[in-house]
């Protein structure tokens, strides 16, 4: 890539991908929405039981991405008040079922699930011992050239400009140890009380510095089903009181992994002369992370398994989406470049 990718300005609706995502669009867009989206529901039927594979399909992924949307804050183009309009849940709900079924089938439990908070601990770490130094942040590192960096932003912007909201969902949900846990990692996240230390707020300082729009889904056409997979995964589990251990195994998973590969970011972006105003953001996790990683596998995931010990295979059922996830997306990424070509989506002419 050897041009800065385009933006989308936040009224005009993201290009659809599919049938779903059309019927989706001109009904979340339309200043006279045609009466009922129920029609929704027979659309997404279709729509799944065409799809090769649900996660990855462009069209469901980002049709389940909207809809989510819609819980965080919708953009301009979004006409009217969707939220919880029934249609759209049922439609959502079929989505999700497809969506959790096929993360059972690809991301299974490593063995018999353990017996209490120290084992659980146990395993996460051994879950994550591999992916905590990832192919991907390794080959960037030694590798990645100007146009790769600013593509790698574009994949990242889908949630780091939105860093720590889908974990959010679980803090009403959990009690104890656990809940104090996941409070003290996400007032990290935002920054301990002082807005510019907001992590997504520093990632948007990234974006700019990099000469990026920094605004959130700004690029949403240009992200593929591959970098959707991970957001929507972890909306699922946050959004849904029955996954609460997902979420929670989610995030730990997710904090387990992260101290490292952003070592190996921040080296990538140094390489090609970037200052702190890009690289902070990285650098800012290298040491964050490694002190959330304990706080959430003995903490925040050993509090819940102890807390509620039924909930020990959803904990490790959500750490493992997490890790799979997590490689689909970077495994696109890093196909894509070390065969020379670009890991964004198409939308031109």
């Amino acid at each position: 890539m050897n041009t800065q990718p385009l933006s989308r300005p936040s009224d005009r609706p993201p290009l659809p991908r599919g049938p779903l995502s059309a019927a989706l669009l001109r009904l979340l867009s339309s200043p006279e929405p045609p009466p009922g989206p129920d029609g929704l529901c027979a659309t997404a039927r279709d729509a799944v039981e065409a799809a090769e594979e649900v996660l990855a399909d462009e069209d469901l992924q980002l049709s389940l991405f909207l809809l989510y949307q819609l819980h965080y804050g919708p953009e301009d183009y979004v006409a009217g008040e969707w939220e919880w309009d029934p249609g759209l849940l049922r439609t959502r709900l079929l989505l999700e079922r497809a969506h959790e079924s096929a993360l059972r089938a690809r991301a299974p439990p490593p063995g018999d699930a353990p017996a209490d908070g120290e084992g659980l601990a146990d395993l996460l770490f051994a879950m994550t011992a591999d992916a905590a130094r990832p192919a991907l942040a390794t080959w960037f590192a030694r590798h990645a050239d100007p146009g790769q960096l600013g593509e790698f932003l574009v994949h990242r912007s889908l949630y780091t400009l939105r860093e720590a909201d889908p974990h959010s969902w679980a803090i009403p949900r959990l009690r104890g140890r656990a809940k104090a846990a996941l409070v003290e990692i996400q007032a990290d996240e935002y920054g301990g009380g002082r807005p510019e230390r907001v992590h997504a707020e520093i990632f948007a300082r990234t974006m700019r510095g990099f000469g990026l729009d920094s605004r959130p889904e700004a690029y949403l056409d240009l992200i593929p089903a591959t970098t959707l997979l991970p957001m929507n995964t972890m909306s699922l589990f946050g959004l849904h009181r029955r996954h609460r251990g997902a979420i929670v195994g989610h995030l730990a998973a997710f904090e387990m992994t992260s101290s490292i590969p952003n070592r190996l970011y921040s080296r990538a972006f140094g390489r090609w002369g970037w200052g702190a105003e890009v690289r902070e953001y990285f650098d800012e996790h290298v040491e964050a992370d490694a002190g959330h990683e304990q706080i959430a596998a003995r903490d925040l995931a050993g509090g819940l398994a102890d807390a509620e010990p039924a909930l020990v295979p959803e904990i490790v059922f959500g750490a493992a989406a997490c890790l799979y996830a997590d490689e689909q997306a970077g495994a696109h990424m890093l196909a894509a470049w070390k065969a020379g070509a670009c890991s964004l989506r198409s939308v031109g002419p």
